[in-house]
């Protein structure tokens, strides 16, 4: 077929939603018909609707107001940020590995990984303005440095697990993340830098929407079972569970990769991002979502692990 024998069709011509996630990812391929490069162009649309300057946000900070505590903040913030681009470049190499994998068994679930890892590439562009906004501050405010070799270590790729798994634990980390930043934001006392704080949560708050959208897909498809996702959403609510962060009584020593989680500084006097209900409450409506199965607790989560372990 030529690429000139449909009628063209003008950009102007075309009217559109307001950019927005595709939730609905399984559908909108089974049965409206969308395409790849259908995703691709909705992804684009919303990336570009978002997009802000790291530049100009540091522009707007008055770093003589910025207190000692929120300095503190700032310097953490930087270093977990660094562990963000491994996980973007994991996606993307699961996805597309995954993508090749269901091809000839599920050509649906093979596009759902396509599009997952085409969307990667933006979670990176996004994080990378955070890592870098965080770490210039400490840079100009003379902070501890972030030595090389630290640097080099916070890249480690993380290792490849089940793809189900693997979303749900990205979408509790930016519920993690998304709460922490929000609670910073509200104590920060300089406008620049506390519009800074809201602008990565209101990212990560993206983000997770978008990791819970694939990975509904994936429960809607059939071929992944909801129990991976509740098996994930337990490792982080159970007792001494990966939400409680670096305050844990064991920490787990890991030779393969770095969880930021694992790494924040709690030091005497300085405030700590806590508000663990906040981030219970977002992971049982995450799993809602991804599962379409109720929990109110953590007790409901165990309990329903186990029972779909039993199915």
């Amino acid at each position: 077929m030529s690429i000139h024998s449909q009628p063209s069709q003008s950009v102007e011509d075309v009217v559109e939603a307001r950019p927005a996630i595709v939730a609905e990812l399984h559908h909108a391929l089974t049965v409206q018909g969308l395409s790849l490069v259908d995703l691709a162009w909705e992804q684009q649309r919303l990336h570009e609707s978002r997009r802000w300057s790291v530049v100009e946000a540091l522009g707007a900070v008055d770093f003589a107001r910025v207190s000692e505590s929120d300095r503190h903040l700032v310097w953490n913030a930087g270093r977990a940020e660094l562990t963000t681009k491994p996980g973007a470049d994991r996606l993307e190499r699961l996805a597309d590995a995954e993508c090749r994998r269901w091809l000839e068994k599920d050509p649906t679930v093979a596009a759902i990984m396509q599009a997952c890892g085409t969307w990667s590439r933006y979670w990176n562009e996004e994080e990378a303005h955070h890592e870098t906004a965080f770490n210039r501050i400490s840079t100009v405010m003379k902070l501890e440095r972030v030595s090389n070799a630290t640097f080099i270590e916070f890249r480690k790729v993380f290792p490849d697990d089940d793809m189900l798994r693997t979303l749900t634990l990205l979408a509790i980390s930016e519920v993690v993340a998304a709460v922490n930043y929000g609670q910073c934001a509200a104590i920060i006392e300089d406008p620049g830098l506390r519009a800074l704080f809201k602008q990565v949560a209101a990212d990560e708050i993206q983000h997770m929407n978008n990791f819970i959208a694939f990975a509904k897909a994936l429960v809607d498809s059939g071929a992944y079972r909801a129990k991976e996702a509740f098996a994930v959403a337990h490792l982080f609510l159970r007792d001494g569970g990966e939400v409680h962060g670096s305050k844990r009584e064991r920490v787990e020593e890991r030779d393969t990769h770095v969880n930021w989680w694992d790494h924040l500084e709690h030091r005497e006097g300085m405030y700590t991002p806590d508000a663990l209900r906040k981030k219970e409450q977002l992971i049982f409506h995450a799993l809602k979502r991804i599962t379409g199965i109720t929990v109110d607790s953590r007790e409901a989560v165990e309990d329903t692990w186990m029972d779909l372990v039993g199915c």
